[in-house]
């Protein structure tokens, strides 16, 4: 039995699917030139779909973008999204850049124009409220946009050099709290009143009549604080 060949098995195919071809052709294009002109049409309409869809590098390149972004975030590798930044109004709590008195900095030596001691009874003189002092910086640390808000354009040159002082209030509720960022010009010290605020235990042993002792976390920052000769 006489082999048959590549090409000669390439040539019967197509000798054997000429028939069903034109059978299709004939079908699909109908007998009258007007049917041949709408089919023509549709075969071009449908040859150009091809041709940007599945014959097209980018088209394909996007669809393998998509499905190997979506492969990502099944399994979790997709981008992480970006880190927001806490609001100003839980920084003043406590926060990592150091604002608000957060600075984990030994304040030492203590500046002499710094008037006010961690743990010292003090009100604050436009709401006359009565507070505890927690920590200080010798000068204002704050973020910009919480300056701009506080303190007009005259006065942030005089505020950027003035001692700040994080002081515990009591706020509206008998166990709520109230935490203020405050210049040394809006306190005064004052002596003989114990005040009942909220996590007081946080930072202090006890009241000792005058002021309320720091715990030794807290001594370790400002060593000075309770050196009345500082």
């Amino acid at each position: 039995m006489p082999q048959l060949r590549a090409a000669a098995a390439l040539q019967l195919a197509l000798l054997l699917s000429a028939v069903p071809a034109q059978y299709f052709i004939s079908q699909w294009s109908g007998s009258t030139a007007a049917q041949r002109y709408h089919a023509t049409t549709r075969l071009l309409r449908v040859w150009k779909q091809w041709r940007t869809s599945y014959l097209n590098a980018t088209e394909w390149s996007d669809w393998a973008h998509r499905q190997l972004s979506r492969f990502k975030s099944l399994v979790g590798l997709g981008q992480q999204e970006e880190q927001v930044s806490p609001p100003i109004e839980t920084m003043i709590f406590d926060n990592d850049q150091g604002f608000f008195g957060a600075s984990k900095a030994v304040r030492s030596p203590r500046p002499p124009f710094v008037f006010l001691r961690v743990g010292e009874v003090v009100m604050e003189r436009k709401g006359h409220r009565i507070g505890v002092v927690v920590s200080w910086d010798p000068e204002l640390r704050a973020p910009p946009e919480w300056v701009d808000r506080m303190y007009s354009d005259s006065e942030d040159m005089k505020a950027e050099k003035t001692p700040h002082y994080k002081v515990l209030f009591s706020g509206p509720g008998a166990s709520s709290l109230m935490v203020a960022y405050l210049p040394q010009t809006q306190l005064e010290r004052i002596t003989g009143m114990r005040p009942d605020i909220p996590t007081l235990e946080n930072y202090f042993t006890h009241f000792d009549g005058t002021r309320f002792v720091m715990q030794d976390w807290l001594r370790e920052l400002f060593p000075e604080d309770e050196d009345e000769d500082g």
